[in-house]
């Protein structure tokens, strides 16, 4: 009798079966006188097996010619019912399920590293292992996937405090993850200004944290990341707010100095301050930054001028 699991053949012969039985010996009661091919006993009366063209009783059949069986190591008898799978031989009541034990002669199978598994087992055995609990991850179950790795729902637990993480946000570190309470306690560094912890979109000025909405000009509240901006005595000021509340103005143009820009180096004498571009001659105009000038009456002049006044 010929069995289909999946692409896998099961072949069940089944001894004592009627006098066409199989192919490889027939078993039945002899009616004429034959003696057994080993032991020369007389057979008639008997039951024996004719085998490859020979006779012999079931004591010899047993004795040289039988299978053994893969699981029990002992010869399939005559009288017992034989599994066969690719050229491999068991006792019908020894062919079961390698992983649990449940009998598979009338059943389909799968057969996976030279071992015979149920149908079971073997969806347990393609499953994804937890990297938990180690357990199998079948399908129904909830579980979380990150790079490749896989984790029953409830197995998925922060490194630290051991709580379930399941499908909540966390953070890897190395081997490890954490919960978000976690991680901003071991690890999160603290904003500057409101003393809590950056866990993203955090900006960094001279080696200090900041939250992106905390760090702000300190006038109008407008945020500062990305945007140029002037420090002054630990305050920080967007370009408007400076020019417009700090900036000391040019003793020439009367605009803001702020830095940026065109006239970005400045001239300071006597507490006043120019834009180099502004630093020139009251008289004949000519540009006086980084030149000896004289100053009178509030007023700068080249040498060749101071001399004429």
């Amino acid at each position: 009798i010929t069995f289909s699991a999946a692409s896998l053949a099961l072949e069940l012969i089944w001894m004592l079966s009627s006098p066409t039985g199989p192919s490889s010996y027939k078993v039945g009661t002899m009616a004429e006188k034959f003696d057994c091919h080993y032991c020369r006993d007389p057979l008639q009366g008997k039951k024996y097996v004719q085998k490859d063209g020979h006779h012999c009783c079931l004591k010899c059949f047993d004795k040289f010619c039988a299978n053994t069986c893969v699981e029990c190591r002992k010869p399939i008898g005559a009288d017992s019912k034989e599994v066969h799978y690719k050229n491999r031989y068991w006792h019908d009541t020894c062919f079961r399920c390698s992983k649990c034990l449940h009998p598979l002669a009338n059943e389909t199978f799968m057969a996976k590293d030279n071992k015979i598994l149920c149908n079971k087992c073997t969806t347990r055995e393609d499953s994804p292992k937890c990297k938990g609990c180690f357990k199998p991850i079948v399908a129904g179950d909830q579980n979380v996937e990150y790079k490749g790795t896989v984790w029953h729902k409830d197995c998925f637990t922060c490194s630290n405090c051991k709580q379930v993480i399941g499908t909540g946000s966390f953070f890897p570190k190395g081997e490890d993850f954490y919960c978000v309470t976690c991680h901003e306690t071991k690890f999160a560094k603290h904003c500057v200004k409101c003393n809590k912890a950056i866990t993203s979109g955090g900006i960094t000025y001279q080696d200090q944290p900041w939250h992106a909405e905390c760090f702000v000009c300190v006038t109008c509240s407008k945020k500062l990341a990305g945007q140029r901006f002037t420090a002054v005595e630990d305050q920080y000021y967007c370009v408007d707010c400076y020019k417009n509340f700090v900036a000391k103005k040019c003793a020439g143009c009367k605009n803001p100095i702020t830095g940026f820009g065109k006239g970005s180096s400045v001239v300071a004498y006597e507490g006043q301050s120019w834009h180099d571009y502004c630093f020139h001659c009251k008289k004949c105009s000519v540009n006086l930054a980084n030149k000896r000038f004289v100053f009178h009456q509030e007023q700068v002049y080249c040498p060749d001028c101071a001399k004429k006044l």
